[in-house]
Formats: C-alpha cells, structure tokens, sequence
C-alpha cells in the first residue's frame, strides 16, 4: 500500500513539473486579455477564452518535452522523462489530450476560432520537433505561438477580431520571442551537446542578449506607443511602465554578466521575465476590462507564478549536486 502510495504521489508530482506551473497563469491571462480587448463580455465565450489557451499551453509542455526528452537526458536526467517518472508514451497521450480538449472546447464555444486553434497545434509540434534547435527562427515561432493565443481569446470572447488585436499580438510575438531567447542562455552546454543551434551556441552569448534585448525593446515601445488604443489608458500604461522597469531588471543582469555569463544568473533573469510578463499582460487586461480587473487578476496570479518558481524551478533546470558530480565522472 505503501509503496502504490509513494508511486502515485511520484507519478502525480511528474506530471506537475511538466506542467510548470509557474507558467500556467500566463497562457490563462493571455487568452482574458483577448477577450478584454475585443471587448467580449463574461460568462462560457470568457472562461472557454482561458481555459482552450491554458490546454494549447499544457499540450505544448508534454509535447516539447517528449521531443526534448533525448536533449534533457544529457544535461537534464531530473526530468520527468528521462528520469523514468513519466513516460514518453505518457506524455504524447496527454498532450494530444489537451490539445484535442481545447479543440472541442473552441467548436463548442465558437467554431470561427477552430483555424487559429488548429495552427496554433501545429505551431506547437513545429517549434518542439523542428524550430526550437534552429536559432532565431525558432524563438519568433514560441513568439507567434503566444500572439496566436491572443487572438483565440479575442475570438472565442467576441465573434471578431478588431484590427487592434493585431497590434498587440506583434507586442507579444516579439516578447516572448526574446524571452524564449533569454531562456536559452541557461542551456548553452547542453544545446551544444545536443546538436541544438540556438542563437547562443551559433553566435555566443553577448549576440543572443544584444538580440534579445532588441526584441524586448522593440515590444515594449509597441505596448507603451499604444496607450491611445485602449477604453482605459491610465491602468494600461502603468501596469506596461512596471512591466517596462522589471524587464529593465532583468537586462540589466544579462548585461552584467555578459561576458561570462552563469547558467544560474540567466535562469535568474528569465525567472524575472516570467513574472514581468504577467504584469504586462495584465497591463492588455487593463487596457480593456479596467484597472481593478486587471489587478484583481494579476494578485493572485503573480503570488502564485512566484513561489512555484521558488519551489519549482530551480530544481526543473538543474540537476541536484550528486548527479552533476556524476555526470562529469568518466
């Protein structure tokens, strides 16, 4: 008994590290802000605008990390995957499961917004097979993903998309194309060894943060130019302007660092972006549904991302002192 007990809790503890569930409210209030912006109401069209962007979201854990699973069992053996708690089989079900959900989810809902959620499927299976280990090209795909889940949200929410939505699916799109880039500089040695050709094994580590910074910047000089978009402005700009001051943080210690960067201080910086990115999201939520909203939003969700980051995350990206010790044994 005792032994199915510890079994299940390790099953059940594999499946929430695929998850990341640090990352999980930002899919949740991408899709709201969708909705926000193209001024959908409440009620089935708003919660299916969270929820069918959380399942892509979840899909696309399981997926990349049953296509990653022979690149973490080099540098990341504590990995559900390679470490034998979740198997890969596991993982394919799963994923198709989720993707399948938010797919039924989105007929049920709004059938308009099938295409879009259909690309965004296929979008996640081309990142995690193909793009995600050819440099540049692959960050902007994890980039489109997530503007893609804007427009689920605006289109599940509201029956259309107003030209706006456009304006801040770029924002997005280049955001996360230069988070997703940050994120790469924590894995420089295990990419390499992979044979994954992201742009800091292509070009070192100094060019990915000159890149990644260009992208950030030209995201957040969209977001704070586009204040005059929105029903309501104020909340808007200083939900982005304290997005804008925590992504300076994080820069501001890639640049530090850059010459010889850690793995530990660029898992550091991402850590901050995680964060950051709810703040600008939630600043779109603002923009459309009003400041209270979006704060009553961004609480509990930035309380939660954060000490599941701290209980979570380091552990998810690097492996526990004795079996890097050994992993460096002849």
């Amino acid at each position: 008994m005792a032994a199915s007990t510890s079994a299940l809790r390790r099953g059940i503890r594999a499946h929430v590290e695929t998850w990341r569930p640090y990352t999980t409210c930002y899919p949740a209030m991408v899709g709201s802000a969708g909705a926000a912006l193209a001024g959908g109401g409440w009620g089935v069209q708003v919660i299916a605008a969270v929820v069918v962007p959380t399942l892509g979201w979840l899909s696309g854990h399981y997926l990349g990390d049953y296509f990653d699973r022979e690149l973490d069992a080099i540098d990341k053996s504590q990995r559900p995957i390679p470490s034998g708690r979740l198997s890969a089989r596991t993982a394919v079900v799963c994923g198709v499961a989720c993707a399948v959900a938010a797919t039924l989810l989105t007929l049920l809902v709004n059938w308009h917004a099938l295409v879009l959620v259909v690309v965004a499927t296929g979008g996640i299976v081309a990142y995690s097979r193909f793009c995600k280990a050819r440099g540049l090209s692959g960050n902007l795909v994890r980039g489109a993903l997530t503007a893609l889940a804007l427009a689920v949200g605006a289109l599940l929410a509201a029956d259309r998309l107003p030209w706006t939505i456009a304006v801040f699916a770029l924002v997005l799109l280049l955001h996360d194309a230069a988070s997703n880039l940050v994120g790469t500089m924590r894995d420089v040695e295990g990419d390499r060894a992979g044979g994954y050709r992201s742009v800091p094994v292509r070009s070192g580590v100094r060019a990915a943060v000159r890149m990644s910074f260009g992208l950030y910047a030209a995201a957040m000089l969209i977001v704070l130019g586009a204040a005059g978009y929105v029903p309501d402005p104020t909340g808007y700009y200083l939900l982005a302007a304290l997005a804008a001051c925590a992504g300076t943080a994080a820069f501001s210690l890639l640049f530090e660092h850059v010459d010889d960067l850690p793995p530990r201080k660029a898992l550091q910086a991402h850590k901050i972006l995680v964060a950051e990115r709810l703040v600008l999201t939630a600043a779109l939520i603002a923009g459309g549904a009003g400041a209270w909203i979006a704060l009553a939003v961004l609480v509990p969700a930035l309380a939660f991302s954060l000490s599941t980051q701290a209980a979570l995350r380091t552990g998810h990206e690097f492996p526990p002192p004795m079996e890097q010790r050994k992993a460096t044994l002849p």
